[in-house]
């Protein structure tokens, strides 16, 4: 349980969770920000496996995705809440 909850607190103050929220901010529609947060996700994982798929664990690859895919879409709704007030 330990350890699922590092690699899911490791990847929201890592890449997938800071550069996924800072590429959702950049669009104001939902999918296109969760998309290039989740396509972080994936590179920040292989870039951290030494850029070999071989290396990657399959659940760290799952959490990148998600995470990112979550900050993204925040992303993307911070920019629409904040362009209209």
């Amino acid at each position: 349980m330990l350890e699922i909850l590092g690699t899911i607190g490791a990847n929201v103050i890592s890449l997938p969770g800071i550069l996924g929220l800072a590429l959702g901010m950049m669009t104001r529609r939902v999918w296109l920000g969760a998309l290039m947060g989740g396509i972080v996700g994936v590179l920040a994982t292989f870039v951290f496996a030494h850029g070999s798929f071989a290396k990657v664990d399959t659940f760290e690859l799952l959490i990148a995705i998600g995470i990112g895919l979550c900050a993204g879409s925040v992303g993307s709704a911070i920019r629409i809440k904040g362009a209209t007030v």
